[in-house]
């Protein structure tokens, strides 16, 4: 609820972020009301609001008692240092991080990586159950491994050894083929 800083009157929704004065209803005092859109927003279940600390001091949204540096970008909640998610240029609050990475709304949030030197390793291993597959998989070995050596491997650092015997057991396969095809010709 909004009040006349004059009289102490309830203030309209409809005075409020006019960009211009307003006059007051009941004291014609000229007013202007910028506020941000999560005082229009409920409270969720078991919250309750709090009052500041400090007159004309804006408090953060999930910390009453903090002093607010910023307003969420998605939602306009006050934030403090301690709320804050800075992210592409933009401040968000914890709910709405949370929200956007539920929803996938968030395109630069990387909440998954692909370690690909677990896949080159898987990728040499499994098809020697079935090894005519290796003819194909050999060489996807060798170009994964030596397209993704640099990538991330995983938000734990790791080593390289996955990359390293993927890479030797798809060596030894394909030298495996080029024995296999050379005696196939020179047996003919």
């Amino acid at each position: 609820m909004l009040n006349c800083t004059n009289c102490n009157a309830p203030i309209s929704k409809e005075a409020t972020n006019t960009n211009s004065l307003v006059a007051c209803a009941a004291c014609s005092s000229h007013l202007r009301v910028d506020v941000f859109p999560a005082i229009n927003r409920s409270l969720p279940a078991g919250q309750t609001g709090a009052t500041l600390q400090v007159e004309k001091e804006a408090s953060c949204f999930y910390h009453p008692q903090k002093k607010a540096i910023v307003p969420c970008a998605a939602c306009g909640r006050f934030l403090c240092a301690l709320c804050d998610v800075s992210l592409n240029g933009q401040h968000l609050c914890p709910a709405c991080l949370e929200t956007g990475k539920t929803n996938r709304r968030i395109k630069n949030l990387e909440n998954h990586r692909t370690c690909y030197d677990s896949v080159a390793l898987l990728v040499a291993t499994v098809p020697l159950l079935i090894f005519w597959l290796t003819i194909f998989t050999a060489p996807l070995v060798i170009y994964l491994t030596v397209r993704h050596w640099k990538s991330p491997s995983s938000i734990i650092p790791r080593t390289k050894i996955r990359f390293i015997l993927a890479f030797m057991i798809a060596g030894v396969q394909i030298a495996g083929w080029i024995l296999f095809f050379s005696k196939l010709v020179l047996s003919t």
